[in-house]
């Protein structure tokens, strides 16, 4: 029997899904069903419930739940921690750069966008090009958001990648070749320009909806788009400033908002939030399943035989290296990681013998007031929020040569986390601050990753990995292996160098 790969096994799956359902009364319920039969009538609910299935991956353990903000781990932020062994040894091999195309890490990642990609092309197949209400063309937005964001991890970690655009048809090939990085980037382009057209602004939803697709988040993750490519076309960059520029005239300022509030699971959806994975707690769906509605973070990064959550996996423990960045006075410091004599957290005092590093992260951890058991956590993930959009906007303007207009973003960062503006400093200078400034702010929310590998060409990465002693690494390693399931299974697929 011809084996099928995990990508025809994606599309063909989602095909075979024969269940109509209505919309959730409230998206924050988090449990809308996957998918619909593709032969349905496209009536407003039935379009609500095939967008909503389009979210589900984002929640999947093998993307935002798990392997995105492992990430930080490769990125030298962290160690894996856990329970030593053989646990994580998928991302212990990738963080070293010894992984070979039969990497665990490497396949997950690879998955679940797949799933995501198929759910948004029956969407769009049904809804592209006809007369819509209002509505529909909201989820019809929110469809071509999902879709160009999946693809955008996916160009990211694996280069040029296959472009599946529509549903599998049966009696088709289920093999397909490998599309060039830059034409990815042009269909993640495309798709990204159509959700900016079509979808509200965060400000537009009512609280039902909250959660949903923006477009304020649309021109977050085009301006992310344009700062990732700006190292081959500076012209970018006055994009990505311009974008910026937009996103803040929705209304976002950050003296209005408390870096804490962005991980309290009472506070969700907040006002410096862009756009979150969304999580109920409820337990009614497997934790360990593809689609769960507990946050595994809480969990996982609990310091190990600590009591202080619900879990205490262990995992992501930072690094003395990446402890040594934080300034005297930085605020985020005692919100962002727990070390031996930091204030308590939930009446609990911290021991550097819990963790192998000394050091555990706290961002992420849930009061058992709140998570009672491993299963329960409520806490939304952020993917994109304001202070991201601040720090782009100061890269951009200081690669334009604009490097006093650079620090005003900049700066604004830096005063809520109680630190001194900056000022004087030569584009180099500035440069190295303003990673350095995305470093502390975004730690361990699955950017630094991203970051490095788009500076310099790479060449960032490669430089600072090997500063820690990471020697393994090397320019091709900055893209992970396909799969060897794919290779195997699906004849026009190929590898990628170094591998």
């Amino acid at each position: 029997m011809k084996k099928l790969s995990v990508f025809n096994i994606v599309f063909l799956t989602v095909l075979a899904v024969q269940t109509v359902t209505s919309c959730s009364d409230n998206f924050l319920d988090k449990a809308p069903k996957n998918t619909v039969d593709p032969e349905t009538s496209v009536t407003d609910s039935v379009a609500s419930a095939m967008a909503s299935g389009c979210y589900r991956t984002l929640q999947s353990s093998n993307m935002y739940n798990q392997r995105l903000w492992t990430l930080d781990i490769v990125s030298g932020n962290s160690n894996v921690g856990a329970g030593g062994g053989t646990d994580g040894i998928e991302t212990v091999q990738a963080s070293n750069f010894t992984e070979g195309s039969d990497n665990g890490m490497a396949l997950y990642m690879w998955r679940s966008p797949w799933v995501g990609i198929g759910q948004c092309n029956i969407l769009i197949k049904d809804l592209e090009g006809k007369n819509l209400d209002d509505f529909q063309k909201r989820c019809l937005g929110e469809a071509y958001f999902l879709r160009a964001h999946y693809y955008y991890i996916l160009v990211r970690l694996y280069g040029g990648i296959p472009l599946r655009l529509v549903p599998y048809a049966p009696g088709t090939t289920t093999a397909i070749a490998r599309s060039s990085a830059n034409d990815v980037y042009k269909q993640i382009h495309s798709d990204c320009q159509k959700a900016m057209d079509l979808l509200p602004t965060k400000s537009e939803y009512n609280k039902v909806d909250i959660g949903r697709a923006t477009k304020d988040a649309a021109m977050t993750m085009m301006a992310d788009m344009y700062l990732t490519l700006a190292p081959d076309h500076p012209d970018y960059y006055q994009h990505v400033v311009n974008l910026c520029d937009s996103v803040t005239a929705l209304g976002y300022d950050l003296s209005k908002c408390n870096f804490d509030a962005n991980f309290d699971a009472k506070v969700n959806n907040g006002t410096e939030s862009i756009f979150e994975v969304q999580y109920s707690g409820d337990t009614e769906y497997d934790f360990w399943g593809n689609n769960p509605q507990s946050n595994w973070l809480s969990t996982f990064m609990g310091p190990r035989n600590s009591n202080f959550v619900a879990g205490c996996y262990g995992w992501n423990q930072p690094t003395s290296e990446f402890m040594g960045q934080w300034e005297d006075g930085d605020k985020r410091k005692d919100l962002t990681v727990l070390y031996e004599g930091c204030p308590d957290f939930d009446g609990k005092s911290y021991k550097s013998s819990y963790s192998y590093t000394g050091y555990n992260v706290r961002k992420f951890l849930i009061p058992k007031s709140i998570s009672p058991e491993y299963n329960t956590s409520p806490a939304n993930f952020v993917i994109y929020r304001y202070a991201d959009v601040l720090l782009m906007k100061a890269e951009a303007l200081n690669e334009l040569g604009q490097t006093d207009q650079a620090a005003i973003p900049l700066n604004t960062v830096r005063k809520r986390a109680g630190l001194d503006a900056v000022s004087g400093l030569t584009q180099s200078e500035m440069r190295d601050k303003i990673i350095h400034e995305r470093r502390m702010e975004l730690a361990f929310e699955g950017h630094r990753w991203f970051d490095m590998i788009r500076l310099d060409h790479g060449n960032y990465a490669l430089k600072f990995l090997k500063s820690i002693g990471k020697t393994n690494v090397t320019k091709d390693r900055l893209l992970f292996p396909i799969p060897q399931t794919e290779i195997d299974a699906n004849p026009l697929m190929t590898q990628n160098p170094g591998y």
